[in-house]
Order: structure tokens, then sequence, then C-alpha cells
């Protein structure tokens, strides 16, 4: 069977996916819930299936029930490269574009072209109640709200940074962008909010 460039690309895409999908199982695990309902008891229930197939369903499904499905969605764009003014996975993302198509692409709802516009059309939330899939800002050039990504939890955000970078996973506390962060947003439920266009 002959791989089209296509077809490596979803593989790449997948296998970034179960790397990340591992790596946010093993970061919510402190926080997960006791294997038995008797604290005296240490052993843990069989695997109902086992090999690699069977890890990766586990793993996913644990992931999404911890996560919203725009982050697992988001998780799946892993690497795609940074495009000043992109808004698809095929020509490259910038941050706003990445947000953009995440939300557009997940639940239907579009938010507007630019980071600033994002955060003017979305509810400012404390940096306390940041839940999977709300929006971080950033203050990177003179606009308080000039680079936004996408908060998977742990105090992590999914964001498309700078020219030669790839999407990535990058943690808020780093120095960089603990100096730099501007604000939290949520996003209203489609139903709640009108949709927005973009310039």
């Amino acid at each position: 069977m002959k791989l089209t460039p296509h077809g490596v690309v979803n593989i790449l895409r997948a296998m970034r996916l179960l790397l990340l999908s591992a790596s946010l199982l093993l970061a919510f695990s402190a926080h997960a819930a006791p294997l038995t309902d008797h604290p005296d008891e240490r052993t843990p229930p069989p695997l109902v299936e086992k090999g690699f197939i069977g890890q990766f369903k586990q793993v996913r499904q644990t992931v999404a029930d911890r996560t919203s499905d725009l982050v697992v969605t988001a998780i799946g764009f892993l690497g795609v490269p940074y495009r000043r003014g992109g808004n698809t996975a095929e020509t490259g993302f910038d941050c706003s574009g990445f947000v953009r198509a995440m939300y557009d692409q997940t639940i239907g709802f579009v938010l507007p072209r630019r980071a600033a516009e994002q955060a003017a059309a979305t509810q400012k939330i404390d940096r306390s109640e940041l839940k999977p899939g709300d929006l971080v800002f950033f203050k990177t050039m003179r606009n308080a709200f000039s680079h936004v990504g996408i908060y998977v939890g742990e105090g992590k955000f999914i964001h498309s940074p700078k020219p030669g970078a790839e999407v990535r996973v990058e943690d808020m506390s780093g120095s960089y962008w603990q100096r730099r962060f501007s604000g939290a947003r949520r996003v209203q439920a489609a139903q709640d909010a009108p949709t927005v266009s973009g310039d």
C-alpha cells in the first residue's frame, strides 16, 4: 500500500494525539477518582482490554472525560506550522486563527479574527476560574491582548506561538508567559451569544 503525503500527515497527527493524550492523562491523574469504592481494597480492577488499541481507547476516553471536545480537537493539530494570517491546518495558523478554527470546527461558533477582538467578544473570568477550553491572553506586543491560546488544564495552554514555530502546549507558569499574562476569557455557549464574523 502506498501512503500519500496526506496519509502520512494523518498518521503523524494520530501519533501526536496519542502521546499528548497520555501526557494529559498523567497530569490529571493526581485528581483522579480512587480505583475502588473501598479504600482498604488496593487491587485495581482488571483491564477489560489489553494491548495497544485497548490502552489507546482507555487513555483517549479518560482525557475526553476530563477535558472539553475542543481541547481534544486542538491537540490533534500539534505540529501545524505558524503562519501569519493563517486559518487552516493546510496553510498554517497564527494564534487567533488557530483559536477561531478550533471553536468553529468543534462547536460551530465563529469568533472574531484578531486576538484583541476575541477578548472583547468573550466573558472576562479570573485566572483561578480557568477551565479547559477557556481562552488565555498575553501581552507579547503593545496590545494587552496581542496573543491568545486555549487553556487545556493543569496550568497549560495550546497555541500557535510565532513564525518558525508550530502549534504546541506550554506552561503558563513559565517566566515568559507568567510576566505577559493579561487575562482569561470564557466563550459563551453558542445558543447564548450571537455569532460574530471576522475581518
